[in-house]
C-alpha cells in the first residue's frame, strides 16, 4: 500500500521575498509552529454558455491562477511576528529606554504604582502607554527590578504602571541613575512610509518526498481569540500568487526550527481598559484586516499584483454586567484605550507580547439574562489616535514582543 502523508511529518516554512512574487532564497527561512496551516492553488473556472442542440456542456475551461493560504496557531513570543509586522505595515524597532534619571517609587490606585522622575521627560524619552519596561540602575531595592511593569497611563514625569505577575514594588524615596526600558521591540501601524511585505511559503511532505512552494503571499488578516481560560490563538489569511514550483525536493535548506518558547494563556497578564485594570472581561476577541485585491491582466495567467488597502481593527469583549462603566462608554459614544499583556509563566520578567488599541470606540452593549453571573457583549472599532498627550501611540494598534 503506499504511504499516505501525515500531518506529524508536513512541515511549514517561510521567508521575506526581496520582490513579489519571486522566489525568496532558499537559505534562511524559518519553520512555523502551527495547530493548522494549508496553502493551495486557487484557479479561475469559466464554463461555456454557448447554446447547442445537444443540451450540454462542451467545455470548462481555467483562468487565472493565484494561491491562498491559512494558519491558525496557539500564540508563543517572536512566533508570528513577521506576520504581525507584515498586516501592520511597519517592521518591528528596537523599544527606546528612559536612561539615567532620578525617580521616587509610590502605591498608586488599586493594584498601580507610580515611578516619578525629578527631570526630564518619559514622553520625549519615546515611552507610550501600553509599553512593558523594567526598571534597572542605582540603588533600587531589588523589588523594584527585573519585573514586567505595563505603563497604564503617563505624563511627562509619572508612569503608572501594573506589575504584570501581580507582585508588588517597594515604595522608595530618590534613587538616582534608574533606566526604564521597553523589553524588546515593538511595531504599530504607521501613518506614512508603510511597508508592502510578501513571503515565500513552502509546505515539505516528507514523509512522501513532496514539496509546494508559493509566492507573492500577502497577510490578509490576523484575528486573536482570548477565552476567559484556555490558550490564546492567532489565525492569519494571506493572498499570493502562484503555485511557483513543485517537485519531490525540499525547496527551502534547512530552514531553522520550531521555536519552544513558552504559550500564552488568557489567565496570564493583565487587560487595562482606559487606565483601569479589568478583572471582569469573559472573553476578549479581535482581528486586523487589511483590505487586498489581486490585480489580473490579459495573457498574465497569474495576479500580476497584490494591492493593499486600509487596515481596520475591529473586536469583542465579553464583561460581567457589574456596573455601568462599559454600558456609558457605549451610551456616551466614548472614545477608550485597550490595553492587552499577555505572559508565558508568572515569573516577574516572563516572556511577554502586548497588545495596545490607544483609541476604542463601543459599538454594541447587549446583555444576556441568566440565573447567576450576568454577561454583557459589547462590540469595538479602533481608530487611529490623534490625541497623543498622554503618552498614547499615534496609531490604531501596536504590538511589543519582547522575545525579539
Amino acid at each position: 500500500m503506499p504511504s499516505i502523508s501525515k500531518g506529524s511529518a508536513k512541515t511549514l516554512s517561510y521567508k521575506k521575498e526581496t520582490t513579489w512574487g519571486t522566489l525568496a532564497g532558499a537559505v534562511g527561512a524559518k519553520q512555523l509552529r502551527r495547530v493548522t496551516g494549508q496553502l493551495n492553488l486557487k484557479k479561475d473556472s469559466y464554463e461555456s454558455a454557448e447554446i447547442r442542440t445537444d443540451r450540454q456542456i462542451s467545455d470548462m475551461r481555467h483562468g487565472v491562477r493565484s494561491a491562498e493560504g491559512s494558519l491558525n496557531g496557539e500564540l508563543s513570543p517572536s512566533s508570528y511576528s513577521a506576520f504581525m509586522e507584515a498586516i501592520l505595515a511597519r517592521d518591528f524597532t528596537a523599544g527606546v529606554a528612559s536612561t539615567t534619571f532620578s525617580c521616587t517609587i509610590a502605591a498608586g490606585v488599586g493594584s498601580l504604582w507610580t515611578v516619578t522622575r525629578a527631570a526630564g521627560s518619559f514622553l520625549t524619552d519615546g515611552l507610550n502607554v501600553g509599553n512593558v519596561v523594567s526598571l534597572t540602575g542605582g540603588t533600587l531595592n531589588v523589588a523594584n527590578t527585573a519585573k514586567n511593569l505595563l505603563i497604564v497611563a503617563m505624563t511627562a514625569t509619572v508612569l503608572t504602571v501594573r506589575v504584570l505577575n501581580n507582585s508588588v514594588l517597594v515604595a522608595e524615596a530618590t534613587v538616582a541613575g534608574v533606566t526604564a526600558t521597553v523589553r524588546g521591540k515593538t511595531t504599530y501601524v504607521p501613518q506614512t512610509g508603510h511597508t508592502d511585505t510578501s513571503f515565500t511559503m513552502e509546505e515539505w511532505y516528507s514523509d512522501i518526498a513532496q514539496s509546494e512552494v508559493y509566492t507573492g503571499l500577502k497577510v490578509g488578516s490576523m484575528a486573536l481569540k482570548l477565552p476567559a481560560t484556555g490558550l490564546v490563538t492567532v489565525d492569519f489569511s494571506m493572498q499570493g500568487k502562484d503555485l511557483a514550483q513543485s517537485g519531490g525536493v525540499q525547496y527551502f535548506t534547512s530552514p531553522t526550527a520550531q521555536g519552544t518558547n513558552g504559550i500564552f494563556a488568557s489567565v496570564a497578564g493583565a487587560v487595562v481598559v482606559n487606565g483601569t485594570p479589568v478583572a471582569l472581561i469573559t472573553s476578549a476577541d479581535f482581528s486586523v484586516e487589511r483590505a487586498l485585491e489581486n490585480a489580473v491582466a490579459v495573457g498574465s495567467n497569474s495576479a500580476a499584483e497584490i494591492f493593499t488597502g486600509r487596515i481596520k481593527v475591529t473586536g469583542s469583549l465579553s464583561v460581567y454586567f457589574q456596573d455601568a462603566v462599559f454600558r456609558d462608554y457605549f451610551n456616551n459614544e466614548t472614545p477608550v484605550s485597550l490595553l492587552i499583556a499577555l505572559t508565558t509563566s508568572d515569573d516577574a520578567l516572563a516572556d511577554v507580547v502586548s497588545f495596545t488599541l490607544p483609541k476604542v470606540k463601543l459599538g454594541s452593549f447587549e446583555k444576556a439574562d441568566a440565573e447567576l453571573g450576568i454577561t454583557a457583549s459589547t462590540s469595538f472599532q479602533a481608530l487611529l489616535n490623534s490625541n497623543v498627550a498622554g503618552g498614547l501611540v499615534a496609531s490604531t494598534i501596536a504590538v511589543q514582543d519582547s522575545t525579539l
